[in-house]
């Protein structure tokens, strides 16, 4: 009875022992009535054969995460310099032009050495030679909140990224008054994110610095009338013969509704296009009839 007990139990024992050893096989393509032993010793030659392999490819890991690491950190630090270096620069002109004028603006010259425009002369225009009437046009066609705000606004943001998500280019900035004077003292005519986030940062820095009614008189100056034409001035003698403040209420509405699109349209021709036609409209209905 014992040895019978001992029997099974040993055949037992075998039988799993060979099991064990066709799963080993199985799983590493190693032939069925091959051992255990040699199996396991088969997976450690295995294993010595393929640790170069492994090493190089660690290597290779460790290797590129270093390159990660330094490409981050470059481009963390160029883009902190970048920002002191553009805060600073901006900043100390932006306080210059609380009691100078520009010469020139980065637009202007840009419209005249890459562009190749011809320039028209800019004329200097003080705020007080300016009508009233014209200055109440530009705020309520441009900017209605421009004595409200402090150099963004966030509603025009989100209206302007919504039009943007649905044509999908960023064709629409939502920018007020103080921001498209920063963009055209300081920054290239093109449209993106990057030139947006640029414009609000100098936005602040003329709200801080500057007055509004100051902010108004540079953008008078220097605003983008037409093909190589800057400031109001020169616009109103070029369109109209005539100096700014001689004009009408309607020969001003026609230059305001113009400024969103000056370069494809003047006065003249505003009627091509719908969204000026509305803008003169709406001056009309508003300060002329």
């Amino acid at each position: 009875m014992i040895t019978a007990l001992l029997c099974k139990r040993a055949i037992k024992r075998t039988t799993l022992a060979l099991s064990r050893d066709k799963a080993i096989g199985s799983a590493i393509g190693a032939s069925p009535g091959t051992s255990s032993e040699e199996v396991l010793h088969n997976q450690g030659s295995s294993r010595i054969r393929s640790l170069p392999l492994a090493t190089k490819a660690m290597k290779a890991r460790v290797r590129y995460r270093t390159l990660l690491v330094k490409g981050l950190r470059a481009g963390f630090s160029a883009t902190v310099i970048f920002h002191i270096w553009y805060i600073c620069a901006t900043t100390i002109i932006v306080a210059c032009f609380s009691f100078v004028d520009p010469a020139a603006t980065t637009l202007s010259v840009y419209r005249k050495y890459v562009d190749g425009w011809a320039i028209v002369r800019p004329v200097k225009t003080e705020l007080g030679r300016i009508p009233k009437t014209a200055r109440r046009m530009l705020v309520s066609i441009e900017d209605y909140k421009f004595y409200e705000h402090h150099g963004i606004d966030l509603e025009a943001f989100a209206r302007a990224y919504e039009v943007n998500q649905q044509i999908g280019r960023p064709m629409y900035g939502g920018s007020t008054l103080t921001m498209q004077t920063a963009r055209t003292l300081f920054l290239v005519p093109f449209k993106s994110y990057l030139r947006k986030y640029l414009e609000v940062i100098v936005a602040f820095e003329l709200e801080i610095l500057l007055s509004k009614e100051r902010i108004l008189e540079l953008y008078f100056s220097w605003a983008e009338w037409g093909k190589g034409v800057f400031g109001i001035e020169a616009a109103s003698k070029l369109y109209n013969k005539a100096p700014v403040a001689n004009l009408t209420a309607t020969q001003m509405a026609r230059l305001m509704a113009v400024l969103s699109s000056p370069i494809r349209f003047t006065p003249a021709t505003l009627g091509n296009s719908k969204l000026l036609l509305w803008r003169y409209e709406f001056l009309l209905d508003r300060y002329v009839r």
